[in-house]
């Protein structure tokens, strides 16, 4: 059975054209809402605030950018997936019912999914992570198991985070913190875990450099 963790084959692509279609939609996103944010636009006899619009806006484009992944790499992770369908049901909710809650509450429902899948697979024994990722950070099962925990209680308290700044803090700061906060709280947690991949890295990990010679 494959361990790869893709929908379908892998191939490699320009890692600038790939990273344009993962993060582009997101760039665009904050731009738009930084030009469109004090605009209100009547669409049908309905006024939609700027937020509103970027948000439809947002959701074919990010359609669209991941099937342009998925054709040029043959490959989408669980969470690329995860992440469409829930961008796709809460900003259609925000957009058809004209209420910012539902996408402002999307990242609150990704984190609790991830921090709940991980969780699962952690009372069953085994780290849904390492299936994930494990191409990616080679490490012994036990080291799997540690970083699983730590990120499933990243996961839980991302969410809870989220909570607090969409319904304490106004729409501007909210979308500052879902473009750069949420981003750099995650690659902060990585880069705090090197202790912990120092200390249980495979040794094919750690001995790659003396296979030469």
């Amino acid at each position: 059975m494959s361990k790869d963790n893709s929908v379908t084959d892998k191939r490699e692509i320009n890692p600038f054209l790939k990273s344009a279609l993962e993060f582009g939609p997101v760039i665009v996103f904050f731009i738009a809402y930084l030009l469109l944010k004090d605009r209100v636009f009547a669409i049908g006899g309905t006024e939609y605030d700027g937020f509103i619009i970027v948000t439809a806006a947002f959701i074919p484009l990010l359609i669209a950018s991941t099937g342009a992944l998925w054709y040029l790499t043959g490959h989408l992770s669980r969470m690329q997936v995860a992440t469409l369908v829930l961008v796709v049901i809460f900003g259609g909710l925000s957009v058809w019912l004209n209420d910012d809650r539902f996408f402002k509450m999307k990242p609150t429902m990704i984190y609790l999914l991830f921090g709940g899948l991980l969780g699962i697979g952690l009372l069953r024994g085994t780290s849904y992570l390492k299936y994930v990722m494990e191409g990616m950070m080679p490490l012994q099962d036990a080291g799997w198991m540690i970083l699983t925990r730590r990120l499933m209680l990243f996961f839980f308290g991302l969410a809870v985070l989220n909570e607090v700044i969409w319904r304490t803090q106004s729409t501007e700061i909210w979308v500052y913190f879902k473009t750069f906060g949420l981003s750099i709280a995650v690659f902060g947690f990585f880069l705090s875990q090197s202790k912990l991949f120092q200390t249980y890295g495979t040794p094919d990990a750690k001995g790659d450099d003396k296979t030469e010679g």
